[in-house]
């Protein structure tokens, strides 16, 4: 595990992008509607993590967490001695083609305990992300999951839903420059009328505003979790124009405000 962890390490010392995120803290983090927009893979390496309402899905150290794409969950990140330590890894849904599903699960996670396949694996992908292109990234996420099935994990596959319309919108949103994005674009890009488009995200219970404010606030979080970036730059980057304005829809979505978490992360 210390291995793992030394390799994640000198990753992040490197200034380029990673295929995988890292959050941390030496506070406990009570985080509620954390958005979950594509499927997830947590890895506790420090500390403990629970989940859901009433804390009711706990993932200690040493075990990982699998989390299909979803509207939002409430969090507890749990600092253990020092410091709360996860490996985050992010797969988009075509990391999952050519995957055999054995059956579709009908719970929403999946909890399982690491073993040195495993972590050797995932060593292997952090190290790889310091030279490797994204095609090839993309099959050593396959890799993973396929080692995961493997390992008697393959309740993983089974998790995974038809991308959903909210997901597209949501990609388009981050891509989009100031999340600036108009109706008539989102249906333009989509092929589909807007009355279309308002019937379709009726039937996911979701909306375009919504998915707006949820892309925004999840990239805020993400921001905050992995960068030491100012706040100001932090609301700028995620298409706030007032800083109060992002301080209040964070702290209304999340329970606390972006400076209470920052402090977390501090001695």
């Amino acid at each position: 595990m210390q291995h793992l962890v030394n390799s994640i390490q000198h990753a992040l010392t490197r200034d380029i992008p990673l295929p995988f995120s890292v959050y941390t803290s030496v506070k406990e983090q009570v985080l509620r509607n954390v958005p979950i927009a594509k499927p997830l893979f947590i890895m506790v390496l420090s500390g403990s993590k629970t989940l859901g309402p009433k804390d009711k899905i706990t993932c200690p150290f040493g075990e990982f967490i699998f989390l299909p794409a979803s509207s939002s969950i409430n969090m507890r990140n749990i600092p253990a001695n020092s410091n709360y330590l996860a490996l985050l890894i992010e797969f988009e849904h075509a990391d999952f083609d050519g995957l055999q599903v054995n059956a579709v699960s009908e719970n929403d996670h999946y909890i399982g305990r690491a073993c040195p396949t495993l972590n050797h694996c995932l060593h292997q992908f952090v190290e790889a992300s310091l030279w490797a292109s994204p095609t090839i990234l993309s099959l050593r996420k396959r890799e993973l999951l396929t080692l995961l099935a493997e390992l008697g994990h393959g309740e993983i596959l089974g998790l995974l839903a038809t991308p959903r319309l909210t997901d597209q919108i949501h990609d388009m949103f981050i891509a989009a420059e100031q999340f600036e994005l108009t109706n008539q674009q989102i249906c333009s890009a989509l092929a589909m009328s807007e009355s279309t488009l308002r019937r379709k995200l009726k039937l996911e219970a979701s909306s375009v505003q919504e998915i707006k404010d949820n892309a925004r606030l999840g990239l805020a979080l993400h921001l905050l979790q992995t960068t030491r970036l100012p706040m100001g730059a932090i609301s700028e980057k995620c298409g706030y124009q007032s800083p109060s304005r992002f301080t209040d829809r964070f702290k209304r979505h999340f329970g606390l405000t972006p400076s209470a978490l920052r402090k977390t992360q501090l001695i």
